[in-house]
């Protein structure tokens, strides 16, 4: 039969058990048409799916066998056809045969066309690549379907179950419906046979329907490029590890940690696929514009990818060339049988070889930096391959921090955003799993609604950290199974082991979330970084200089909390015209306020208004502070506060606030707390609702929400005569004189900051003051002896805002009405 032609070339009947096949055909027009699937542990484990079809059985070699989950889209090798009477063969094909190892019949039944109306009409189907079709077996039942890949060899498909009533909702391993003694068989098979062997072959995962997959060798992470004459450099790619296995099966693609990366990039496949020779190779798949950027965060939605890209394979080492193991061979040597074999593939576009650095340590990192690479490899030039290892024999130094990070959860999203906020991160320390901070920045609208989608299928509802990890913005988190990757960049690991501007750098389908630990950070030689917020680049510099020298709490750190608490400062400040106080070397030495900004010398996207100085008669040009993207370049000027007006540049007449500021003036503190109280008995019976904070310094500050109702003066003589009302019960403790040699001693209770251009520091503003102190709103019942102002500081404010409730969260809905309250005195 010229059909099995192929299937008796490969085989001699004497030696193997395996039927001949028959030449006849059966003519019964209503039988039913069979399906068997075949467990088949030969030079590797694989499963064969087999269609009756035109009196033969057409065969494919499905390596991770057939799924019920119908995201799994199995890769199916189409292989020679099989007689009809090979659907009940089990047996042992012995060694020095086609297919030599042990086969089992997994499962069998019958099929039936799921849209072709008869056999003639499936046999179109199959030419045109699509074969739709329901099983009847005791494990595979309901509807399949075979896919031919496009843009691929002809005897690639996809086997792929569709969604019915026996289709799984979660992944599925043929393997964990095999008797133990079955895979006892083939195992103790592939034993017998490697004692017949010279050479070692590749262990079998029996937890895997192939053979275990080439595990990758790894860099250590450096401080410094290594320099002399016996290192190698490479360029490091900003990709994804993918190692490659071609053999008699085909291609087949494994990320770092063995995951099928087939389905995603099936060119690559089939460019590999003109290899004429069994190999193992090595390498970076990589995303590139025509500069030669990287993309990275497409690369994990595979093909096809935007036209104006192109999709590479840079090919770094060889493991394997036919029979021979070549990782103990000296990279040198593996460079060139690596050049060799490259000259094999037919008119190679995507993959390529990577390139040989030539030129000093020194050298090449100027070129680096000035290319803006990711960084560099630094390879000894006699080194072996240690598969599964990381040696110092292959560093990587890195021209950006990056850390790896298992999304733990996600906050709600803010403003105009939508989806999520920030992603809540994590790594796994000694199998436990730490917190290590929250990012909001680095996503685009795309990515957003993708990641959000993505993370959907985790949710769990519950907190995967201990009970006392406190992570920011915890009562809006929705967490998630720790199961999602993805990478960041970020500036420097805080004090408390915490990302310092974590910015999204793409998500790493190829790495599980067990595998990822903390990476030793390098030194920042630069002590700067620009970040992006959105689409805003924030240039920070000096990082670690020291602006508290008493705690040498330093600039990055003082920029990291206005990040993390941006959130709930912005709302004091929006719309309104900014005086910065800065201290460019910290607070002990000079500082000073800054108005006008040059707007020639800012970045475009920071918002100015020009208004008229009653003063000077000229306009000057304020900051307004609407986003983190400007709060942190405020902050990066050195402004350690944050002081807005009480009204807004749009009606600069009309204050969003009345404020009472009481300074004590070296008086005793204990007594400030008891003109405070008196102070909120006074607005409780005037029926205003006030509210408190520290002033970050000696004082407190009093606010009332006036929402824009009232001009500077009437909220001035308002404040004023609730200051006399408090003055009356504490005549001999507090002033209303502003002259502070004339108030010795005495609390002066300051109504003057109601007035046009005047500021006062935001709440949740920074202080230039020791111990780094922070002007925190307070609810009134924490106005006790025990208060410390010094308690609340850059240390302690973000932990308390996200464990205490907001002590101002009814301030937006409590306007005061003066008018009414006037009326009525």
């Amino acid at each position: 039969m010229a059909k099995l032609a192929d299937y008796k070339k490969k085989r001699d009947f004497k030696q193997t058990q395996e039927p001949k096949g028959s030449n006849k055909r059966n003519s019964d027009k209503a039988r039913k048409l069979r399906f068997v699937v075949q467990r088949h542990h030969a030079s590797r484990l694989h499963y064969d799916f087999r269609l009756e079809l035109d009196g033969v059985l057409k065969s494919w070699a499905v390596p991770k066998g057939p799924s019920l989950y119908p995201k799994d889209k199995r890769l199916a090798m189409q292989v020679e056809d099989h007689p009809i009477d090979y659907a009940s063969f089990e047996g042992i094909i012995p060694k020095g045969n086609y297919g030599a190892g042990v086969v089992t019949i997994f499962d069998s039944g019958y099929y039936e066309f799921t849209e072709a109306k008869n056999e003639k009409e499936f046999l179109l189907e199959l030419e045109k690549g699509s074969l739709k079709f329901k099983l009847q077996g005791h494990i595979l039942r309901g509807e399949f379907a075979l896919v031919r890949m496009k843009g691929q060899e002809d005897n690639a498909w996809l086997l792929i179950k569709h969604k019915d009533r026996y289709a799984w909702d979660e992944p599925y391993n043929s393997e964990d419906s095999v008797k133990e003694v079955v895979k006892q068989a083939g195992v103790d098979f592939k034993k017998e046979k490697k004692a017949h062997t010279s050479k070692k072959l590749p262990k079998r995962n029996q937890k895997s329907n192939t053979e275990e997959f080439p595990k990758p060798m790894f860099a250590k992470l450096a401080e410094h490029l290594p320099e002399g004459m016996e290192w190698r450099y490479e360029k490091k790619y900003d990709g994804f590890r993918i190692l490659a296995i071609r053999n008699e099966m085909g291609v087949q693609l494994y990320s770092r940690n063995g995951k099928d990366m087939n389905t995603l990039f099936p060119s690559l496949v089939t460019e590999l696929s003109s290899l004429d020779r069994h190999a193992w190779i090595d390498g970076e798949l990589v995303i590139e514009d025509k500069h030669k950027k990287a993309h990275f965060q497409l690369i994990a939605s595979g093909e096809p990818i935007p036209s104006n890209l192109t999709l590479h394979y840079y090919v770094f080492d060889i493991l394997r060339l036919e029979d021979e193991y070549v990782t103990d061979y000296a990279l040198k040597d593996r460079e060139e049988l690596l050049a060799l074999l490259f000259r094999r593939i037919k008119k190679p576009k995507i993959v390529q070889l990577t390139q040989i650095l030539q030129g000093t340590a020194q050298h090449v990192k100027a070129k680096a930096e000035k290319q803006q690479w990711e960084g560099i490899i630094a390879k000894g030039a006699d080194s072996t391959y240690l598969q599964g290892k990381r040696s110092s024999s292959w560093t990587k130094f890195k021209l950006r921090n990056s850390q790896e990070a298992i999304i733990c959860g996600y906050t709600s999203p803010q403003g105009s955003r939508s989806y999520f906020g920030a992603l809540v991160l994590g790594y796994y320390q000694d199998g436990e799993l730490v917190y290590i901070g929250n990012c909001g920045t680095g996503f685009n609208t795309k990515s957003l609604k993708d990641i959000y989608t993505l993370m959907k299928e985790y949710e769990s509802g519950q907190k995967p950290f201990d009970k006392g990890v406190v992570v920011a913005k915890e009562k809006e988190v929705t967490w998630l199974r720790p199961i999602l990757v993805c990478e960041v960049y970020y500036s420097e690991w805080t004090t408390g082991h915490h990302l310092r501007h974590p910015v999204f750098k793409g998500l790493r389908q190829d790495k599980d979330a067990e595998e990822i630990e903390k990476e030793s950070p390098m030194k920042n030689e630069k002590n700067e970084d620009l970040i992006m917020i959105g689409r805003k680049k924030v240039q920070l510099t000096n990082l670690n200089k020291v602006y508290w020298p008493k705690e040498r709490y330093i600039k990055g750190q003082m920029i990291a909390y206005y990040e993390q608490m941006a959130d709930y400062i912005l709302p004091f400040i929006k719309n309104k015209p900014i005086s910065m106080h800065r201290f460019p070397n910290g607070i002990t030495a000079e500082g000073f306020f800054q108005k006008d900004v040059d707007t020639d010398n800012i970045p475009s996207w920071i918002k100015t208004v020009p208004i008229h100085s009653e003063s000077t008669g000229k306009e000057t040009d304020y900051i307004v502070c609407n986003d983190k993207a400007t709060l942190l370049y405020i902050a990066n000027l050195g402004s350690i506060e944050v002081n807005p007006w009480l009204s807004t540049y749009q009606k600069p007449e009309y204050p969003d606030f009345a404020v009472l500021d009481l300074d004590p003036n070296g008086a005793d503190f204990q007594e400030l707390i008891q003109v405070a109280k008196t102070a909120h008995d006074i607005f409780e019976e005037l029926k205003v609702s006030a509210y408190l904070k520290t002033s970050g310094a000696t004082g407190f500050h009093i606010y009332v929400y006036l929402k824009k109702k009232y001009t500077y003066d009437v909220a001035r003589d308002f404040i004023e005569l609730v200051a006399q009302m408090v003055q009356e019960r504490h005549p001999d403790t507090t002033s209303l004189v502003r002259d502070p040699k004339k108030r010795k001693g005495m609390i002066y209770l300051d109504f003057l900051q109601n007035r046009r251009g005047q500021t006062i520091a935001s709440p949740y503003s920074l202080r230039p003051k020791e111990g780094a102190t922070v002007s925190t709103p307070l609810r009134w019942d924490e106005l006790t002896p025990k208060l410390r102002i010094a308690d609340y500081n850059i240390k302690t404010i973000l932990k308390r805002v996200q464990e205490v409730d907001d002590p101002w969260a009814t301030l937006w809905d409590s306007a005061v009405n003066i008018k009414q309250i006037l009326a009525k005195l």
